[in-house]
């Protein structure tokens, strides 16, 4: 049976919120849309040629993710966490990510670690040319290990806690290269897929700590709302 245009319409709409997802995602943690920044509906929807609605749902999943507060009255605004925010959360991925590899070393398939390592391949390739990308790859890398735990509430809070760090990170961290991120990940898929559950536990103890090492304040200048989105718009096709 052919769909009908209400199930078009309904999944037209679920795309283009997505699209508007990813733009401000995008646009936060690279700091486009500096923090305390407002996130007027009627302004983001006009920029992007979409409704009220739908810019209302993107930004219901990014208060979601702790990129963005909701205020009653006042509208969105981006997240304005504090260096403290940032170790507490850190600390508590440092248990939570020590879980999830406490849960999955051993018990991996041979299509998982593939699709592991294909992701790392992605992040390598990606810090060549596109240092956002890369950066949010490394954030996807765990993501992605707590969602092959299949424990949803476990891959719930990784996933928000991942979206919080990249934000710390973003206001907070120094430069640094990818490359220890990358070879970092690398170890770990090692270590899992020989069931080696005390290296890898080690390995992503290490590894969450030293992302913690890289809070360091830095500016961020200010500029005009009007072009924020411009070119994360063109991307999607917007």
């Amino acid at each position: 049976m052919a769909p009908n245009s209400s199930d078009k319409n309904q999944k037209s709409a679920v795309s283009k919120s997505d699209a508007v997802y990813r733009i401000l995602k995008r646009a936060i943690l690279d700091q486009v849309l500096a923090a305390g920044a407002k996130l007027p509906e009627d302004s983001i929807g006009d920029r992007l040629g979409v409704s009220r609605t739908i810019v209302r749902q993107a930004l219901a999943r990014l208060n979601g993710e702790g990129l963005i507060e909701l205020r009653p009255h006042k509208g969105a605004c981006v997240a304005q966490p504090s260096l403290e925010d940032g170790r507490s959360i850190l600390a508590v991925r440092r248990v939570l990510e020590a879980l999830v590899v406490d849960t999955l070393a051993g018990k991996l398939t041979s299509q998982q670690i593939r699709q592991l390592e294909a992701h790392v391949d992605a992040e390598d390739n990606a810090k060549v040319n596109n240092a956002s990308a890369s950066i949010q790859l490394s954030g996807e890398f765990h993501v992605l290990l707590a969602t092959l735990t299949e424990n949803d509430v476990l891959s719930r809070y990784v996933t928000e806690l991942v979206s919080r760090s990249s934000l710390i990170l973003s206001l907070y961290g120094r430069p640094h290269s990818p490359d220890c991120a990358v070879s970092e990940h690398r170890e770990l898929i090692v270590a899992l897929a020989q069931a080696d559950r005390d290296k890898a536990r080690a390995l992503m103890i290490d590894h969450i700590e030293a992302i913690t090492t890289r809070a360091l304040l830095k500016a961020t200048p200010e500029k005009d709302f009007r072009d924020l989105l411009a070119a994360y718009a063109r991307e999607e096709g917007l």
